[in-house]
């Protein structure tokens, strides 16, 4: 058994959490909101900060929205490096900047414990099934420390590199995850524009090369209409805009990214940043003047 800090009881860390503690591991966690009854009822304690949580446990994992964020979760006001010791472990799970991974993760260091980035990928149902994509950065032999409680929480978990890796892993993830979903809701709008049902053409396709997870559960969604995250619009545009970001740094071009921002944009500027990012097929409603379910 193992003393486990939790910060951020969200769509993903709750579950996260919840497996870890029918694992049989002891849980200490912080979250802005109160503690859900059913984590409570697992046997995990809630502490009122960071600091809190930081001084309870061994091993300490956030998972929370954005960069900014983790900064605030580990250095802020009653942050985790107050109460961190010697030899602790600092896990992150959020999908946030690598450049900036690699600071804090200096900073930890410099207490004498070490930093481990671990972004997922997989959504509410990987949280929950603990079939999530670990993406790892770490040291080799921090790595096999941790790897028994990733295992916990995913199925396929990988050490990309050094710190840094796994975000970066991650940005690409997230960078084919947006280019799927714009691919099948443009399928899918076309087919349904030329008075072809959505649906049978889906379940057609789907047996073939153009088969995609994206293709199976957001091709559903776009066709019954179920935009309620799952993963929001607001958190992929995060995501792509530090893809953007590091491609300009480094002289590099990602047309399809950009648009796929900008789909996302037109999302948002309708109210829909909080859409599951399925939702991306409204901007191409928009644009076709016609939506995919129309007679």
């Amino acid at each position: 058994m193992t003393k486990i800090g939790f910060v951020g009881l969200g769509i993903m860390g709750a579950q996260m959490a919840g497996r870890l503690a029918d694992a049989g591991h002891e849980l200490f966690a912080y979250d802005r909101k109160q503690l859900a009854d059913s984590l409570a009822a697992k046997g995990i304690t809630a502490c009122a900060s960071s600091k809190e949580v930081a001084e309870k446990c061994e091993v300490f994992i956030s998972i929370v929205p954005d960069t900014p964020d983790v900064g605030a979760v580990l250095f802020g006001e009653n942050g985790a490096a107050e109460g961190l010791s010697a030899g602790k472990i600092v896990i992150d799970m959020s999908s946030i900047s690598p450049v900036e991974t690699k600071e804090y993760a200096a900073k930890i260091e410099a207490l004498g414990c070490e930093y481990v980035d671990a972004p997922v990928s997989g959504g509410e149902v990987g949280a929950r099934d603990g079939t999530l994509s670990i993406m790892v950065g770490a040291k080799d032999a921090v790595f096999e420390k941790v790897k028994p409680l990733f295992e916990i929480m995913g199925k396929n978990v990988t050490l990309v590199g050094a710190v840094g890796a796994g975000q970066t892993a991650k940005v690409a993830n997230q960078m084919i995850v947006a280019m799927n979903i714009e691919a099948v809701g443009e399928a899918l709008l076309f087919a349904a524009r030329a008075g072809v049902d959505p649906e049978r053409v889906r379940q057609a396709i789907s047996g073939g090369f153009a088969s995609s997870k994206i293709l199976e559960l957001h091709g559903e969604r776009m066709i019954k209409r179920t935009f309620d995250p799952g993963f929001r619009i607001n958190l992929h545009q995060k995501d792509l805009n530090l893809a953007l970001t590091a491609g300009r740094q480094m002289g590099l071009s990602l047309p399809n990214t950009a648009t796929c921002q900008e789909l996302f944009n037109a999302c948002a500027a309708h109210g829909g940043s909080a859409w599951d990012h399925s939702g991306m097929v409204k901007a191409l409603e928009l644009l076709a003047d016609f939506e995919i379910g129309q007679a």
